[in-house]
């Protein structure tokens, strides 16, 4: 199976009977809860999350339109001084997307250098010349950004993919952590973890510090698609957490380049707006007409500086996986150094060698989409039938610049529950990143997602995933700390 071989995260190589030294207490807390104990936490967990309605839609199923995401009752845990490395990565990989999206829409320096084909910027669906030369208020695109992360070792961290344009899963962070305080609260008392639930406050904070003009209380709000999208939850947990606005396309109106949301009392002038729609819908007047979900005039606002976007349209040029196989370059250009997290190896299957050499061993690596997400559009060579491997040499020679290559990694597992009781799962890491005009932060955990299956390395709830509370460990005399901020 996938698992054998792999490291694990609290266990290490040696097993159950022989942990990572760090981590013996942890596994001695495994180990000594029974097994029925540790079910009947996780159902406990999973029964609050059914009532509180928190559900992922499954597009194209009919018979589980919505359900709940399985939560594990086994804790994924950083020692801080790996979280404190990883910060110093994520910090810089964020602060160079921020850069990127600033040059690609503006002087764009880097294809003047020849850094990178211009083709893979104009020919890309994603590339949005809507809102080139617009500088967004204060500079910053990527106010929130999902970094995911796999591991091979004990100092081995890769980005598997950047998150630029609506990162989702904060929700399922803070409500893993709420779940974990209330049916572990003996893993607190052992161990020093940082807390998360100060989330909504930071990106409050982040926010309001985009907002443009003079301002001193900006009007914030949250734009959702609305209860039919697979987010819905996380939509409005985070604008109650917020305690601001939830609104639709219907509660807005742009009126002299200035947005107003309608309420009870009259008119309010918006200032900043965290949209959870896709650039396609947002303005039926800059990109699709028939849009129904979208503000008309929204980006004619956005182009007179009179509001803030969070994310940026135009962000999704970041999160393409073409571009992420040139994002060790893209790093070094605007930061001056080597980035500090490495990426997995990627064939591009546009470079004619490249695509023979994964024609050549498609049993062997993880084809994806450029433009994919959600683990859709994409081939796991070890585990894939003839079927499906024929169907996508079919694909790559019809059409290679629409998919990257990588091979397959060992990634690291996490003891979690099966039905044969503890065993090891594949796990990736979503942490969060928000940048505001005054520095960049990082949200001390993130979201876990295992992959439940036996020897599967398909993480995404939407393919049968699960997450985990993911702890980052204070150091020995360190006070409480909400998260580590370096500058912008």
């Amino acid at each position: 199976m996938a698992s054998r071989g792999a490291f694990d995260e609290i266990w290490g190589h040696g097993g159950p009977g022989n942990p990572r030294p760090e981590f013996a207490a942890l596994s001695e807390w495994v180990a000594d809860t029974p097994s029925a104990e540790l079910q009947r936490r996780q159902q406990s967990a999973e029964a609050a999350f059914r009532q509180l309605g928190i559900t992922f839609a499954v597009y194209g199923d009919s018979e589980a339109a919505e359900r709940i995401i399985p939560f594990d009752i086994v804790p994924r845990v950083f020692l801080q001084q790996e979280w404190s490395r990883l910060c110093e990565g994520l910090v810089q990989r964020t602060q160079a997307i921020n850069a990127f999206l600033e040059d690609i829409y503006g002087e764009r320096r880097i294809l003047k250098e020849g850094l990178i084909p211009p083709e893979l910027i104009y020919r890309n669906d994603q590339f949005r010349p809507e809102v080139a030369g617009i500088r967004p208020p204060h500079g910053v695109w990527a106010h929130i950004c999902g970094i995911d992360l796999v591991r091979t070792g004990p100092d081995q961290f890769f980005v598997l993919e950047d998150n630029a344009r609506t990162p989702s899963g904060v929700s399922y962070m803070l409500e893993n952590r709420e779940a974990m305080l209330r049916l572990c609260p003996e893993l607190f008392r052992d161990f020093r973890v940082a807390p998360v639930d100060s989330y909504p406050d930071m990106l409050l904070e982040t926010m309001r510090s985009v907002a443009p003009g003079d301002n001193p209380h900006p009007v914030c709000v949250v734009l959702t698609p609305g209860h039919f999208n697979s987010a819905y939850y996380e939509h409005s947990f985070l604008a109650d957490s917020m305690g601001i606005e939830l609104v639709e396309a219907a509660d807005l109106v742009v009126d002299d380049d200035i947005v107003w949301v309608q309420t009870i009392a009259g008119r309010v002038k918006v200032d900043v707006i965290y949209r959870r729609i896709d650039d396609d819908f947002l303005d039926p007047l800059a990109f699709r007409p028939e849009s129904l979900l979208g503000v008309p005039g929204l980006i004619a606002a956005y182009r007179a500086g009179n509001v803030a976007l969070i994310n940026a349209p135009g962000n999704g040029i970041a999160d393409d996986k073409a571009i992420y196989s040139y994002m060790p370059e893209i790093v070094k250009f605007y930061s001056g150094g080597e980035a500090k997290l490495p990426n997995v190896e990627t064939f591009r299957c546009r470079e004619p060698q490249a695509l023979k050499y994964v024609l050549d061993h498609l049993d062997q690596l993880v084809v994806k989409l450029v433009d994919g997400s959600g683990g859709y559009g994409m081939l796991v060579g070890p585990t894939a039938t003839k079927a499906q491997i024929a169907e996508f040499r079919a694909a790559l020679i019809a059409e290679p610049h629409r998919y990257i290559a990588q091979p397959t990694l060992a990634l690291s597992t996490v003891p979690t529950m099966s039905e044969a009781g503890l065993a090891p799962r594949h796990v990736d890491f979503r942490p969060f990143v928000l940048t505001g005009s005054d520095g960049v932060r990082v949200v001390p955990g993130g979201l876990t997602r295992v992959a439940l299956r036996e020897g599967s390395l398909v993480v995404n709830s939407s393919q049968g995933g699960g997450t985990k509370d993911s702890f980052v460990l204070l150091e020995d005399g360190a006070g409480p700390s909400q998260s580590q901020r370096q500058g912008s």
